[in-house]
């Protein structure tokens, strides 16, 4: 499979639909809400309420269910993955009930898009558990991964690129803020839950200047060289072929400056990463969330796992076993866009499609405080 530039995936191509649909019926600001989120390798949700301008988290889930499994082969969802996602499901289902949401979305990526039968399984889950899960473009996809991590965006950035790291495919988009006041920036990217083009207004907006999906997550970009068995030349050629795979998207043709540009990474690669230089034997989110690292402390890292080859990589309790078979593949991703553009920092995010399905929910509720994130 050559991954492609989706049609439309270009910012500046005009688009009359915008990829988040807002809730139909406001409710009061006590309901809660539900994200959920079935990507190629895990199947997660999380269960929120309202609060100021942020919200509480009530129950939360979170499975490797392996969707993809086999799909680069076959093109199709295997019965063994649709049988260990619908298990997954029927437990969401069930917390669902007990706190009784009323307002929820739920989602499928990469895995579903392109699969052949990822319609079906769609109707499928319908039949056996009730949920209705929506496919959703790779736009929205971007889209919700930009406004979960605008709350990470530093007050001096002026160009900002969002990277969110999947199972089955990364997105990549590049904000421009410098036209926006300091103290409006979080807020402005908030705003592009109603699409990356913005109505035009007097009120200073982040410019989306460009965005891509590329189909190659953790899961897709591993199956890709499944058949090289050196570890090393395994890594470096999966971090060539990403960073082949980013000709077509603008900033990795226009050299930006280093002062006032940030990228916020957001992924279980970019999480794992974190906690390995953190040095936690224990996973502890409100030390990696926020965290900023260096391109010499994340080269530090990779090069530390592969030195450990893939029987430490398994034994490491940082990684965990269900990581350890694709952490090389999401380290090479990461590695790529940090050797691409002229930072050397990047911002971790704890957060992703699960907050932006959240964040965008509300904000078109009206229960969101407007202010700082």
């Amino acid at each position: 499979m050559a991954p492609q530039r989706p049609k439309g995936a270009g910012a500046l191509e005009k688009d009359n639909k915008p990829a988040l649909s807002p809730a139909p019926v406001p409710p009061r600001s006590s309901d809660l809400y539900a994200a959920l989120d079935l990507g190629t390798n895990s199947c997660r949700m999380l269960i929120a309420q309202p609060r100021g301008s942020g919200f509480h988290v009530v129950d939360s889930f979170s499975k490797s269910v392996q969707l993809g499994a086999g799909l680069e082969r076959t093109g199709r969802l295997s019965r063994g993955s649709m049988s260990r996602t619908l298990q997954a499901l029927r437990i969401c289902q069930q917390k669902l009930r007990r706190n009784k949401v009323r307002r929820m979305r739920l989602v499928a990526t990469e895995a579903c898009r392109r699969a052949q039968n990822g319609a079906e399984f769609m109707r499928r889950i319908q039949r056996e558990t009730g949920l209705r899960l929506d496919i959703i473009k790779p736009e929205e996809e971007a889209q919700l991964a930009v406004i979960s991590c605008a709350p990470l965006v530093n007050h001096k950035t002026e160009n900002l690129l969002v990277v969110d790291i999947g199972g089955g495919s990364t997105e990549l988009v590049w904000i421009d803020i410098s036209k926006v006041p300091k103290k409006d920036r979080a807020q402005s990217i908030m705003r592009l839950h109603s699409g990356f083009i913005q109505a035009k207004t007097d009120i200073p907006a982040a410019k989306v200047v460009d965005w891509i999906s590329v189909p190659l997550g953790v899961a897709t970009l591993r199956d890709q060289f499944s058949d090289v068995d050196d570890d090393a030349a395994r890594f470096a050629l999966m971090s060539w072929f990403f960073e082949e795979n980013l000709q077509d998207f603008t900033p990795y043709h226009s050299a930006q400056p280093q002062e006032r540009f940030q990228i916020v990474g957001t992924s279980g690669t970019v999480t794992t990463v974190a906690a390995s230089h953190l040095g936690l034997r224990r996973y502890d989110r409100t030390k990696v969330d926020g965290l900023r690292m260096t391109t010499d402390q994340i080269d530090k890292v990779i090069h530390s796992y592969l030195a450990m080859g893939p029987n430490g990589r398994r034994a490491d309790p940082r990684i965990g076993q269900d990581r350890s078979a694709l952490i090389m593949s999401g380290a090479a991703i990461l590695q790529a866009l940090m050797r691409c553009w002229p930072t050397d920092r990047l911002s971790v995010a704890d957060r992703g499609l699960r907050e932006g399905l959240l964040y965008a929910q509300m904000s078109a509720d009206g229960v969101l405080e407007e202010g700082a994130y």
